[in-house]
């Protein structure tokens, strides 16, 4: 949670432009708001670079001031007054080196975090949602319509996910939302599975059958009385499910089918690794980002696992 929060914050971590500027008396955010070099004193009335020597003398002369991120770089900055070819290894300015574009790892890694974070916890979100509908429904109904609903569950779960990812990302443009959509439509069936599992066994108990002598309508019985009970195994099971989200865009990026190539992403650091096989910063620093993260999460899923264990209570 501490390095999630934080990556919520990258902009303020990992920027090219300066947190706070004090120019002639006058406060500026550059990082919210793009300022034309002819604000500063330029001449250009494009938007400002801030590490041009032109631009830095102007800021830091006659008493102006201005306040840099901890890293002076943003996921896409590239650094064209760089000593050394890119992709460069790790220095003073650049702390986990540059790919071979120029970047700053430790932008791009700060930003693929977040990114991967994110896109795991709405990939999970979608999944749970749909994944509780269609198992409650399925265990509670029973009969025809579970029967019915199982037979598409083996159909669909038999289509070729990677193949489908493939055609689709020939037709259209790569963009995070289409990988969410394209992913959702097959990511809620492990969820179901186990939800259908606990209504089927719950649905017969003696409180489910006094329930519905008493008039309770099926709404309120499975969402009242089945599912809390349903949901032991699903709390257990998502942080396992957040880390198949995340490895699943991280692989898709590795291939180069998942967002478009200016997106800061943990699966096209290594890809750019196993292209650049000198530049072990690139595929190390990625690696293990990843596998601190997958591990921390295993971690969660496990305390879980243990707090909802009903043996220990």
């Amino acid at each position: 949670m501490v390095l999630f929060s934080l990556s919520l914050l990258a902009e303020m971590i990992a920027n090219d432009k300066p947190l706070l500027v004090s120019y002639q008396g006058t406060l500026y955010l550059p990082f919210m708001h793009d300022y034309p070099e002819s604000t500063f004193g330029g001449e250009l009335e494009t938007p400002a670079d801030y590490h041009d020597p032109y631009v830095t003398q102007r800021l830091t002369e006659n008493g102006n001031w201005m306040l840099r991120a901890p890293i002076p770089y943003s996921y896409n900055s590239i650094n064209y007054y760089a000593a050394q070819p890119n992709p460069a290894s790790p220095d003073a300015q650049h702390w986990l080196g540059t790919d071979d574009r120029g970047r700053d790892v430790m932008a791009r890694l700060i930003y693929g975090f977040r990114l991967s974070v994110l896109f795991g916890l709405a990939l999970t979100a979608v999944g749970l949602g749909l994944g509780l509908l269609t198992g409650a429904l399925q265990g509670y109904l029973g009969g025809r319509f579970d029967l019915a609903f199982q037979r598409f569950i083996e159909v669909w779960g038999s289509m070729p996910e990677l193949y489908l990812l493939i055609i689709f990302s020939s037709i259209f443009s790569p963009s995070i939302w289409l990988l969410l959509i394209l992913l959702s439509l097959f990511g809620w069936m492990g969820l179901s599975d186990y939800v259908r599992a606990e209504f089927l066994r719950g649905r017969n108990l003696e409180y489910v059958s006094a329930a519905r002598a008493l008039g309770v309508s099926n709404r309120s019985i499975m969402w009242r009385h089945l599912m809390p009970n349903a949901m032991t195994p699903v709390l257990t099971f998502l942080p396992f499910r957040l880390s198949g989200a995340i490895l699943a865009l991280t692989s898709l990026d590795f291939l180069g089918l998942g967002v478009p190539p200016s997106t800061p992403s943990l699966g096209e650091i290594l890809s750019q690794g196993k292209e650049n096989i000198d530049a072990w910063w690139l595929s190390l620093s990625a690696f293990g980002v990843l596998v601190g993260l997958l591990v921390l999460l295993i971690f969660i899923g496990e305390g879980l696992r243990e707090a909802f264990d009903t043996r220990k209570q």
